[in-house]
């Protein structure tokens, strides 16, 4: 992962994590999960605390929401 441009990654992992709740197979998918640590410890080492859903949010490109919006008419993953 480390070979790959950082806003290449970021773009990857903004897509997958946008169709997780249609392909709950990534979930589970060894890719997904790397690609979401290597991202975590980059955030970290640009000094972004990782469980702040909004910071995280705003390094990933993401727009920042509250998590009352965030949790609107959020559907249960079976």
């Amino acid at each position: 992962m480390e070979h790959y441009p950082l806003d290449e990654l970021k773009l990857v992992y903004r897509v997958l994590h946008s169709r997780l709740a249609s392909h709950l197979d990534l979930l589970d998918s060894g890719f997904f999960a790397d690609l979401q640590t290597c991202l975590q410890r980059r955030a970290q080492a640009d000094g972004v605390d990782v469980t702040d859903h909004g910071a995280w949010d705003a390094w990933l490109g993401n727009e920042v929401v509250g998590c009352d919006v965030r949790m609107r008419g959020r559907s249960r993953l079976n």
